[in-house]
């Protein structure tokens, strides 16, 4: 009876011993083994395991063998026969992490390869399948089969419903690929995973013909490839002289990049070894796109340009280093695009690029990373960037020229005071800003717009630039007309016989819609006030 088996593969899963991830799977194990029946493993089939039981017609004598026999063991006769039925297919299947490594000899690539570290599947088979392997392996090897089973995320239709063939609201793989790339695909396909599970994959289907029409989010994707090519296209065209060596933090920026480098390693590596890999994929797309790409590629390029040849070479050898680390954290789930950007680095500073391919290259040890970690430097830094961000926010707003100086005042405590006092050259520079001060009793000069951030007031002085009146009139305009839209939304959803004879699609867009005008109404409204 399998109430034998059960116990110890109970135990083996509430010590931790056997992890499920995510961690709620464990539940459904547990249940399953606590409410276990005597299972049936014969089946009437054609195909399958033939059962090993043989018996003899002349005496009525019956066994199972580990051999075949035509001989009766008993009698000598020669009337035997082996039992026609098969084993069920998932009583095969749960002998599959050992007997495929010579067991039931002591073979060595049973000791190298037994217990396995992880395995992936599905839901629906926790009790057909994970349950039975650690039951029989734990009975016939005295081992676990594995040490940790991820069940991966169901991947649904736009509307939520199953895929099908039937309602053809399936996607082809091979369509996605062919029309964004099977990077892309694969990276947004990681995207979608969260702790709920189930996703919902955007893929517009025709109707009529079933086929691909298109994936926004799979677009997107394909925008995140064209951002690693682009980047890596411009560190390999500013490599001119460039000669192997250590990364270094020379600047403020340097030492920022090098300690986010550092975190981001660590965090990618503890995500993919908890199985975390939805965060995983989303925080190093945002750390290679925003910090990487968006900050430090664009502050390298003046020093690229215009620095000394020894500051220009130690931009190079970092830019390198940076590059090299971000398509070694990202390889796992772009292995295309990596692969090819690999290849064509140099060595960095601290490695000597001796791999042949980048996937059986070395994977970035956040030990060998702890040394860049620097935590002031960081904090400083996203100070200076926040006050240049808004800055630019402020030039985008007024339609401004990117290269127009403008004076700027923080209010802020004397602590941020300090760091950015210490960050004013960056922040001139950077920013493009004339005069320059941060003060805890700074207060909003005359001709100054106000742009809140957090601890952070920032004063934007615009006056010479922008005709603060006529600027004033456009927006209450539009603040009117915002107010007017939203009055009639509103309406609309106060009518009783709208709510009950709309579809709910329908509802939520008016609700929506309504949120996303309250919020530029105040947005309207601060924006007047900065004119007051």
């Amino acid at each position: 009876a399998v109430d034998k088996l059960k116990d110890r593969a109970t135990e083996v899963v509430k010590t931790g011993e056997v992890k499920f991830h995510p961690e709620r799977w464990t539940q459904t194990y547990l249940t399953w083994m606590d409410n276990l029946k005597d299972w049936c493993i014969s089946r009437q089939l054609w195909w399958g395991h033939r059962i090993p039981v043989f018996y003899c017609e002349d005496c009525g004598w019956e066994d199972a063998l580990m051999e075949d026999t035509d001989v009766c063991p008993k009698c000598g006769g020669h009337h035997v026969h082996q039992d026609e039925d098969v084993l069920d297919t998932w009583f095969s299947s749960q002998l599959w992490t050992f007997a495929t490594q010579g067991w039931p000899d002591d073979t060595s690539e049973l000791a190298e390869h037994h217990p396995t570290k992880v395995l992936v599947t599905a839901r629906d088979i926790i009790a057909l399948w994970v349950a039975r392997m650690i039951m029989s392996s734990l009975y016939f090897t005295g081992e676990v089969p594995f040490h940790d089973v991820y069940i991966y995320a169901t991947i649904l239709a736009k509307d939520g419903s199953r895929m099908s063939k039937s309602k053809g609201n399936g996607v082809d793989p091979m369509e996605l690929m062919e029309k964004y790339g099977a990077d892309a695909m694969r990276y947004n396909l990681l995207t979608l995973i969260t702790n709920n599970q189930d996703v919902k994959f955007d893929a517009n289907i025709d109707k009529k013909t079933h086929k691909l029409i298109d994936s926004p989010r799979t677009e997107q994707a394909r925008g995140f490839v064209t951002k690693i090519w682009n980047a890596s296209r411009f560190v390999q065209m500013n490599l001119e002289g460039y000669e192997p060596g250590a990364p270094a933090a020379v600047t403020p920026e340097d030492a920022w990049m090098l300690s986010r480098l550092a975190r981001a390693v660590a965090h990618a590596t503890e995500q993919l070894e908890t199985y975390a890999f939805g965060d995983y994929a989303r925080e190093i797309q945002s750390f290679f796109w925003g910090d990487v790409c968006d900050w430090y590629i664009e502050l390298c390029k003046s020093r690229l340009l215009d620095g000394a040849p020894e500051e220009r070479l130690q931009v190079q050898r970092n830019l390198v280093f940076v590059l090299d680390t971000c398509m070694r954290l990202l390889h796992p789930v772009m292995p295309f695009v990596t692969e090819s950007v690999w290849d064509a680095l140099p060595a960095s500073g601290l490695d000597d690029h001796s791999a042949e391919f980048l996937m059986v290259a070395a994977w970035p040890e956040p030990e060998r990373f702890a040394e860049f970690a620097n935590e002031r430097a960081e904090k400083d830094f996203e100070l200076a960037k926040r006050v240049i961000s808004c800055v630019r926010s402020t030039r985008a707003r007024y339609r401004l020229s990117p290269r127009a100086e403008l004076d700027v005042c923080v209010h802020c405590g004397d602590e941020d005071a300090a760091v950015l006092a210490g960050q004013e050259g960056f922040v001139r520079s950077v920013g493009h800003v004339g005069a320059f001060v941060a003060a805890a009793d700074a207060r909003k000069p005359e001709g100054c717009v106000s742009v809140a951030d957090g601890s952070l007031e920032i004063f934007v002085h615009v006056g010479d630039l922008v005709d603060l009146a006529a600027e004033s009139a456009r927006l209450s305009k539009e603040l009117a007309k915002a107010e007017k839209d939203l009055a009639g939304v509103e309406r609309t959803l106060a009518n009783e016989g709208f709510v009950a004879k709309a579809a709910p699609a329908v509802i939520e867009k008016k609700r929506a819609q309504a949120a996303e005008l309250a919020a530029t109404i105040e947005q309207l409204k601060a924006q007047i006030a900065d004119f007051a």
